[in-house]
């Protein structure tokens, strides 16, 4: 007989679970599911799919693991469902097209490596991972026909993307509409009382609850978390929009990109991306709203906490002093890459691209003429500009990267 578990009382979990949250459908239901876990001792299952199509997660994927992770320090059982079924079909949430599938080797690939990010969050030891195939795969043609007989085309067309692609003429493939089921039958698989999911998820996540009452079970609840705003403070958080802070980035990427953040972002990273207490937060957001607090500093405690959380303290304060050394002291890194050309010398779009510090000729020539490249710290504007390489110098590229050259005799 599995040991009882004592958990926090109702209101002390709510007030952890509500933190961040988008919605909580219904949040009555999740109560009555909370005092029944009290009674009985036993923790909820806590579901997430993992989209085994991204490799690298940022702090966009952090909202919903963070959450995740909150509910494993309740005392509830975290359980990853690697959709490594479902990635084969391609997802076409909050897009204008499917999501192309992915081979079985790339996604085992991109698992691994989900894993590994992951649980700079999560409890590895606390949590349950399963893959979808374990159920998806079995299921035979009769068995797909008994699920789609289940829902109406009427209320799948009722999910945004389907709307506008019918509306603009554009196709629906009919995998397409049997996505939303399929991920739904994970939920009737592993018994899941809550799914985690972004707000661009939430036709999904309820799908999810209209099956398992056709399957005679207590429909989950469906709670979803803000979709995160990218560093330009305009689109949502994506490496497509190169405007991402990565997990795995390293300090000083972490650092010197939270500082680029606007300034109105900075409470909702606090909120969702971050552990601080909600005494802190409450501190946080009355101090940007009065006025007491200045927004510089209080972003420059957030890149710490950031570069702290997914590193360490040590990695923070020298984060800190290398940002300061070069943005306001105006100094280089102390330990920065090293260029060393076969030739004597090379225009300075030629360079760019030779270092690897833009991805085309256009993007080197857009950099030179805002005013972005320098050499030992004198700006060049001249596009074809010889570089000598008969003596060392420091390369500077945007805000954050240096390369030194070295003479080509050295």
């Amino acid at each position: 007989m599995s040991k009882k578990i004592k958990f926090a009382s109702v209101k002390e979990q709510m007030e952890v679970i509500r933190r961040g949250v988008s919605e909580i459908i219904p949040e009555d239901e999740l109560i009555k599911k909370l005092e029944k876990s009290i009674e009985s001792g036993k923790p909820l299952n806590i579901k997430l799919g993992c989209d085994p199509t991204r490799p690298d997660l940022h702090l966009g994927h952090s909202v919903v693991l963070r959450k995740l992770a909150q509910f494993q320090e309740l005392g509830h059982q975290a359980i990853l469902i690697i959709g490594d079924f479902t990635a084969l079909i391609g997802d076409p949430s909050g897009r204008n097209s499917t999501r192309p599938p992915l081979t079985e080797a790339e996604i085992a690939e991109n698992a691994k490596s989900y894993f590994e990010q992951a649980y700079k969050i999560l409890d590895k030891e606390k949590t349950k991972i399963v893959y979808n195939s374990e159920w998806l795969g079995k299921m035979n043609f009769a068995d797909v026909i008994k699920l789609a007989s289940k829902y109406t085309v009427a209320r799948m067309m009722e999910r945004d993307d389907f709307t506008n692609r019918f509306k603009e003429g554009i196709p629906i493939s009919m995998h397409e509409i049997l996505y939303p089921l399929a991920q739904a039958m994970d939920s009737v698989a592993i018994e899941s009382d809550v799914e985690l999911g972004g707000t661009d998820q939430k036709f999904n996540l309820l799908v999810g609850r209209d099956i398992q009452r056709e399957n005679n079970m207590a429909p989950q609840i469906t709670l979803t978390m803000p979709i995160l705003v990218g560093t330009d403070g305009v689109e949502k958080m994506s490496k497509s929009y190169d405007n991402y802070i990565g997990i795995s980035d390293s300090p000083k990427d972490i650092y010197g990109k939270t500082l680029s953040i606007p300034d109105n972002t900075i409470y909702n990273y606090y909120e969702v991306a971050t552990d601080i207490s909600a005494d802190e937060l409450a501190k946080i957001k009355l101090a940007l709203e009065d006025g007491s607090g200045n927004p510089r500093d209080i972003k420059r405690a957030l890149a710490r906490k950031l570069v702290e959380m997914y590193h360490s303290l040590d990695a923070a304060n020298q984060a800190e002093q290398e940002f300061d050394n070069i943005f306001i002291n105006k100094g280089i890194p102390d330990d920065i890459p090293e260029y060393k050309s076969d030739v004597e010398k090379l225009n300075l779009i030629d360079l760019i691209i030779a270092v690897n510090f833009a991805p085309s000729k256009g993007e080197a020539r857009r950099l030179i003429q805002q005013g972005g490249v320098s050499i030992d710290g004198e700006k060049i504007t001249e596009l074809y500009q010889e570089i000598i390489f008969d003596s060392e110098k420091v390369l500077k590229v945007g805000k954050r990267k240096f390369m030194k050259l070295l003479p080509n005799n050295q």
